[in-house]
């Protein structure tokens, strides 16, 4: 961080709880800080991390441990790759990520667990099950219509 507009940078950092630096200077409508730097407008979290831990290398975002976008404590912040800050988060993908079992209890596990198509996880009972109400279903309208 330059000295001359590191001044600038913690003017614009204030305690908050949990041991954040919550950014008071410009916040975007999804909550992340930006802070101008030699004319360029900037994460103020990428700046923190660089300026106060290391460089960030190629291929990996920064993650905010406390799930707060706008903290900029160093000490919060995580140098990850993308798929890793997803899976951290509280995004649809995430949670189902942390699932352990189906909708119906089925725990996912080597034996009952496949992938789908689209990379999701899929429970081989419950396909099972839906496979015999189809085959009942069809057995069924046969019989009526005769």
């Amino acid at each position: 961080m330059r000295a001359d507009w590191a001044d600038r940078f913690l003017a614009n950092v204030a305690d908050a709880p949990g041991g954040c630096w919550q950014w008071t200077g410009y916040l975007m409508r999804n909550g992340y800080a930006r802070i101008s730097v030699d004319g360029e407008r900037q994460y103020a979290h990428r700046i923190s991390y660089e300026a106060f831990v290391a460089p960030i290398p190629d291929g990996l975002v920064i993650d905010h441990l406390c799930r707060n976008r706008g903290c900029v404590n160093p000490a919060h912040l995580d140098a990850v790759t993308q798929r890793v800050n997803v899976l951290r988060g509280e995004s649809h993908a995430a949670t189902r990520a942390r699932q352990v079992s189906c909708l119906r209890g089925h725990r996912f596990d080597t034996t009952n667990t496949y992938v789908a198509s689209n990379g999701t996880r899929k429970c081989r009972r419950c396909r099972a099950a839906a496979r015999e109400r189809s085959r009942l279903r069809r057995q069924g309208v046969h019989r009526a219509a005769a």
